[in-house]
């Protein structure tokens, strides 16, 4: 091989796996520039959409056309996780884990074609809110905004911070804490200013700036190895210096090309990744605030749909842009990427179990050229700025439509906005502090931990959603009692997860059989399986739901004409309470509290405006001050049609999405059965 000669020279007795490569001039401009267009486009779309009512602000006042809000989907999806993930995945044990992107090519489908009308027929913006329409009671909708919030900070907040800063501290050797606060700073402006629209028009930029970056450093390391061909003979080569002898420890996979593996002894088993895989993926795609709130807010059905389509596409490639490069780079530094003895691993990485997650920011740092390397720099925080703000923005949506508004259900509008965009500083605040635990853990097994909660947690859910989409009798104690149930097996093995670690290589294997032999895509299996079970056998032992309770809430009876009588409650204060619960049309929420509370609102801020030009700048950075203006006006307007005509599609539309349909899903099926 021809790596061994370079070896030595980067195997320095420090095992600096980034020797002090400081960025050039020209590498710094290019991370500025970056920063300037980023913040160009934030404020850009700040003038350009009305943020001013809480649609405007948490569902981009539903204008999105498809390309936006398919470039956010797959930037929301696509985090500086996956870039270090997917790459060390790929350097430690092959191609096997791009089963989780390609399996989500057919879940973003799914959400467009089956979840999204029944959605928008149901007019709501957040998914607890869904639930409490479609099975009444209160319980099911704080239960789930407060799981949803848990799996939020806990797994993908802490998960893009660590990626995050393992490459910012490890390869830009920057001080953590201020680079982190500059990031969250930069991304907190256009998040809380600009609501949903800035964070979509933003990302369509960063999806942009990832696509070239990728596509470029994909080049260069293919160009390094000699091809396809090159990386499939040298990879079985990439064999670390010093290994224990007589065991199987720093080898390469013999099945490291195939995503099918052994049912029963590999690491991704393959019915595990065609059924226990699809679960959490589509509790991912089709019911997760972020991806659903990024296609409510496309202007109509056919524009949603052009989005998923987009996403689909591109999910194609992080097997060439993300994965394989991790190979490479593994071929490259065999010595650091595939380290195989704990000590070792230690000094090169922090990590005793392994340094595959150096994989990619190793490979950026030492192929790509001057100029180049900034270009990727700014990848790297492309996609760590468009996961978090994504999840900024959905997280205060939660918070403030499901969380907020059940405790002061007679809120105005102003209060809500104000809510969620103070939210979104707590988070920022929250991610701040992640950081000294994310140290703490670093490269500890924390992390591969977090990725195993979302399928301990998320299968129950999955299932209610799809059951209360499809099967028009599951009432609200059914699906109660299956998340409870679902969630407390899932939550008992997680807590076994934690006593009983996986055992590095080369150990003996003392863990109980249930941990053992029961993989974690097997057991996602058996939780969707219970918590179905329980769903419907409770259900049917109880009475059935209420026909307001299906009417235009489950796949069956989206088509069904609107109850009229949701509109005509608005005019008395005291009906106020039954609006903000009864609001059928999307988000609109009840004027008359609006204008009782907004000549208060008023005479403060004509003082305001009377003592500072300071408080107006910061209104309209909230973009609160056309609604004061405004505020007497809106009073009387008419209450927003329900969204009958969203879910009409022009019958050519249709056809050319259905012939895009066809064809993704036969390319999926193809690179599927082609890397089997």
């Amino acid at each position: 091989m021809e790596t061994t000669s370079s070896t030595p020279s980067s195997v320095t007795p420090p095992w600096d796996v980034f020797p002090q490569k400081m960025l050039d001039s020209i590498d710094i401009a290019v991370l500025v520039l970056y920063f300037v267009f980023v913040l160009a486009v934030g404020l850009w779309s700040m003038w350009k959409t009305q943020r001013s009512t809480v649609k405007g602000y948490f569902l981009a006042g539903g204008q999105m056309v498809w390309w936006p809000v398919g470039a956010s989907l797959f930037a929301s999806n696509v985090g500086s996780g996956h870039f270090i993930g997917l790459a060390g995945s790929g350097a430690a044990s092959g191609i096997a884990a791009t089963a989780y992107e390609w399996n989500g090519m057919f879940c973003v489908l799914v959400l467009a074609w089956l979840f999204l009308p029944i959605y928008i027929a149901a007019g709501v913006t957040t998914m607890p809110e869904y639930l409490q329409k479609r099975f009444g009671g209160k319980r099911i909708q704080m239960f789930l905004a407060i799981l949803y919030l848990f799996i939020y900070i806990f797994t993908k907040i802490s998960v893009d911070m660590y990626a995050g800063a393992l490459f910012i501290q490890q390869a830009l050797h920057w001080d953590l804490y201020i680079a982190v606060v500059g990031l969250l700073a930069i991304t907190a402006i256009y998040t809380v200013a600009g609501g949903l629209a800035a964070v979509i028009y933003t990302d369509a930029l960063q999806t942009l700036i990832m696509l070239i970056g990728a596509v470029t450093l994909m080049v260069f390391s293919f160009v390094e190895v000699g091809g396809l061909e090159g990386l499939q003979t040298k990879y079985f080569d990439a064999i670390p210096s010093t290994r224990k002898e007589n065991s199987s420890c720093g080898l390469p996979r013999e099945d490291a090309f195939h995503i099918f593996r052994d049912p029963v002894n590999s690491d991704l088993p393959w019915p595990g990744v065609l059924v226990g895989m699809t679960i959490p993926s589509l509790w991912y795609w089709c019911t997760d605030q972020v991806i659903v709130q990024r296609s409510l807010a496309a202007k109509n059905l056919s524009h949603a749909k052009g989005g998923s389509l987009m996403t689909s596409y591109l999910k194609i490639l992080p097997l060439f842009m993300m994965v394989m490069p991790g190979m490479i780079s593994r071929i490259l530094f065999p010595d650091l990427v595939a380290c195989a003895d704990a000590e070792i691993c230690r000094k090169i990485c922090g990590n005793p179990s392994g340094c595959s997650d150096i994989a990619y920011p190793k490979l950026v740092i030492e192929l790509l050229p001057v100029g180049l390397r900034g270009l990727m720099m700014s990848v790297m925080i492309a996609a760590l700025m468009s996961s978090l703000t994504s999840i900024f923005n959905s997280a205060s949506t939660i918070f403030t439509m499901d969380l907020w508004k059940h405790f002061r259900p007679r809120c105005s509008e102003w209060e809500l906005m104000i809510v969620g965009r103070v939210f979104v500083l707590l988070l920022t605040v929250v991610s701040i502090l992640w950081i000294p635990l994310v140290q703490a853990g670093q490269g500890g097994q924390l992390f591969i931990y977090i990725q195993s909660i979302s399928s301990y947690l998320q299968p129950p859910v999955a299932m209610v959603f799809i059951l209360g989409c499809f099967w028009k009798r599951a009432n609200e104690k059914g699906a109660f009692w299956g998340l409870v149930i679902g969630l407390l097996l899932g939550v008992i093995r997680l807590v076994l997860d934690f006593i009983y670690p996986e055992p590095q290589c080369g150990e003996p294997d003392l863990r109980p059989g249930v941990v053992k032999y029961m993989h974690y895509l097997y057991f996602s299996m058996v939780l969707a399986a219970i918590s179905t079970l329980t769903v419907l056998v409770v259900s049917m032992l109880t009475e059935p739901p209420s026909e307001e309770m299906i009417s235009r809430l489950t796949w069956f009876t989206r088509g069904d004409l609107p109850v009229k009588k949701d509109l005509a409650v608005s005019p008395s204060p005291d009906a106020a309470k039954g609006v903000c619960e009864a609001e059928r049309p999307a988000l609109q929420i009840d004027i008359s509290i609006a204008s009782e509370n907004s000549s208060n609102d008023n005479k403060c801020t004509t003082n305001a405006k009377g003592n500072s030009k300071l408080m107006t700048t910061f209104l309209w950075l909230c973009g609160m001050e056309r609604k004061q203006e405004n505020a007497e006006n809106v009073a009387p307007t008419k209450p927003e049609p329900l969204p009958v005509a969203s879910l009409e599609e022009k019958p050519l539309v249709k056809h050319i999405l259905n012939i895009n349909l066809l064809l993704c899903v036969c390319a999926g099926i193809f690179l599927w059965a082609y890397f089997a």
